[in-house]
């Protein structure tokens, strides 16, 4: 993943997959092979049915917004060169709610439901408005 990143979490054995398809520009979920619920994020079992038996799956990309907040102010770096910023939590298609970041969209734009799609910035995944 080349040199260390300050605005990223350091991957370990278990997310490696994860951000280093974000750097490739796919998105990824994990998926439990024994009840068949997707979930976000990664973990080594299914926190809905408690089974070991996970997979890697690339999400579709498709999201709606659930909730936001514009942050007008983050003094902990990189934050602080970000702000303002529209921090999110948006409903997957495969079922997860993800935390995230919504950018290319006016604050007046933003509304429950609205339909999204994952671009990514720097290697992080992170949504806009669909179309």
């Amino acid at each position: 993943m080349g040199a260390v990143r300050h605005d990223l979490p350091e991957p370990d054995a278990l997310t490696r997959p994860y951000w280093e398809a974000a750097e490739r520009g796919l998105l990824l979920i994990r998926r439990c092979r024994a009840c068949g619920r997707a979930h976000h994020y990664p973990r080594e079992f299914c926190p809905h049915c408690w089974s070991e038996d996970v997979t890697w799956e690339q999400a579709s990309g498709r999201a709606v917004l659930y909730t936001w907040s514009t942050v007008h102010r983050n003094d902990l770096p990189p934050f602080r060169e970000r702000a303002p910023y529209v921090a999110a939590v948006v409903d997957l298609a495969e079922g997860p709610r993800m935390m995230t970041q919504v950018v290319e969209c006016a604050e007046a734009e933003l509304r429950a439901g609205l339909p999204l799609r994952v671009t990514f910035t720097d290697g992080r995944p992170v949504f806009r408005p669909e179309g």
